[in-house]
């Protein structure tokens, strides 16, 4: 639509705009300029008259934030204002912004229109802001504000209230590191930088840390505030403790994590009933029918070997389906501090001889976290499958060296175990590297289920695995608990 069909349509009905052209020329309408009893030949239409003669001190402020944000950021607003008509009236407006822009000839266009409301008496401002109070304070919701200029902040009581601090606690940006845990207060200060020196409101979900060292869930919203010259000179924002419903949802997650993870293993397991063990069963039924069909003695007995091999095979196969049930049903077994460096003692113990045979060094660092609170048969294991396979895949050009340290990470206990192996194609194998059953070297010891085995245990107690490798060079395994 054409810039002047707009003008013609918009100053036939009572809605009043600015128009702003990329030029920061300002044009008001005759609507806007009729509704407050100005002539559009005689008037003054410039954004400082604007500001230092019509607009109402109390709304000048928080409009000149919006305003600017809107000029340079196109971030758009609704705020309603008291405004001076002609005679020294208010009248109210509810002031709201378009950011779509109108390209004709290289011109660009933004409009901001004027709505009229209803004045309020003095009364019926105090009911509201009665009203914004008990809001607030159902809702858990405090604001605050930052000025560069003052070098001050700002809480309202309920942000002091929600984050347990006594009501004459002066805030402090030196001591903002105090309201965040540690593993979001690097997300925290980008956040405030980000809106502080380059303008960009933020409306993001972080946890925050009360005064009491109780961590909750908020959501955050924040904006710059600019002067007349369009400096950023402060932040302002508010915050809604959403704990609960944070929690609902992350616990859902978790739940829907879980409820994945098992469908995989349901997948594992309808494979292995109907490949493996079904190929055991036709091996066996095969091998009778060949003992059947011989008349020899000698050949008959040749072919039970046979059955022998395959009953091994069979065995073998239903043990780890044994071993996988048996971890889904053993997570409730109590979990007790256990140290890294007895487990370990326990595993290296345990293949002392193969450790010996291929001169494997296993250098350790368990000083930055020397416990964890786990199931101890799951921590062996986890170690005993990770050592031998860093022992299985060693390069044939060199002795195995392993290397584990432990330490924590945004709070949770991680250890990692490194080799010198011959790595894994990640690129490759990524997809497939903890399946059950997947092999990735042409190893003859290699059957693919101690990783699988491995991945269960850690995510069945809520816990991560990842890998890390390069081909001839070696392989990281990190798991976080």
């Amino acid at each position: 639509m054409a810039l002047k069909t707009v003008n013609r349509v918009l100053d036939d009905i009572d809605v009043g705009y600015w128009e702003l052209k990329s030029n920061d020329d300002l044009y008001w309408s005759k609507a806007f300029l009729s509704s407050l009893g100005y002539s559009h030949k005689k008037a003054n239409v410039s954004l400082n008259f604007f500001i230092d003669n019509l607009i109402h001190k109390g709304d000048c402020s928080l409009f000149k934030n919006n305003f600017f944000a809107f000029l340079k950021n196109g971030t758009d607003f609704r705020q309603s204002m008291l405004i001076k008509s002609k005679k020294g009236k208010y009248k109210e407006f509810v002031c709201t912004t378009n950011s779509r822009v109108f390209d004709k000839k290289n011109e660009k266009s933004k409009f901001i229109f004027f709505y009229k409301r209803k004045f309020k008496t003095n009364k019926e401002l105090k009911k509201d802001k009665f009203y914004y109070k008990e809001t607030a304070e159902m809702a858990q919701t405090g604001s605050w504000f930052i000025d560069f200029v003052k070098q001050k902040s700002y809480w309202d009581q309920q942000t002091r209230r929600i984050l347990e601090y006594p009501e004459d606690y002066i805030p402090s940006l030196k001591d903002s590191t105090k309201y965040y845990p540690a593993d979001h207060s690097k997300f925290a200060r980008h956040t405030f930088l980000e809106c502080a020196f380059k303008g960009k409101s933020f409306n993001v979900e972080i946890k925050m840390l009360t005064k009491n060292g109780r961590e909750f869930w908020v959501k955050a919203l924040g904006k710059p505030v600019f002067n007349d010259k369009k400096e950023i000179i402060g932040v302002r924002g508010v915050f809604q403790d959403i704990d609960a419903a944070k929690s609902k949802e992350l616990s859902l997650q978790r739940t829907s994590n879980i409820i994945a993870s098992q469908n995989k293993r349901l997948f594992n397991f309808a494979h292995i009933v109907s490949h493996n063990l079904r190929s055991h069963s036709s091996n066996l039924t095969l091998i009778t029918e060949l003992i059947n069909s011989f008349d020899s003695v000698e050949e008959k007995l040749d072919l039970l070997g046979n059955i022998g091999d395959i009953a091994k095979s069979l065995n073998e196969t239903i043990e780890h389906l044994n071993e996988v049930v048996t971890i889904q049903t053993s997570t409730s077994k109590s979990k007790t501090l256990v140290s890294f460096e007895s487990i370990l003692n326990q595993v290296t113990t345990s293949i002392s001889q193969i450790i010996a045979k291929e001169n494997t060094t296993i250098n350790t660092d368990f000083s930055n976290l020397k416990e964890i609170d786990y199931i101890p048969a799951y921590l062996e294991s986890i170690m005993l499958n990770l050592i031998t396979n860093a022992i299985k895949y060693k390069h044939p050009e060199r002795n195995p060296v392993i290397s584990m340290r432990s330490f924590k990470e945004n709070s949770k206990p991680v250890l990692e175990i490194s080799d010198n192996g011959i790595g894994i194609d990640l690129e490759k194998f990524g997809s497939k590297i903890f399946g059950m059953y997947k092999t990735f070297h042409y190893n003859k010891d290699a059957v693919g289920i101690g990783l699988f085995i491995t991945k269960n245990q850690v995510e069945s107690l809520n816990g991560q695995i990842s890998v890390e490798s390069e081909v001839n060079k070696g392989t990281t395994f990190k798991i976080v608990f």
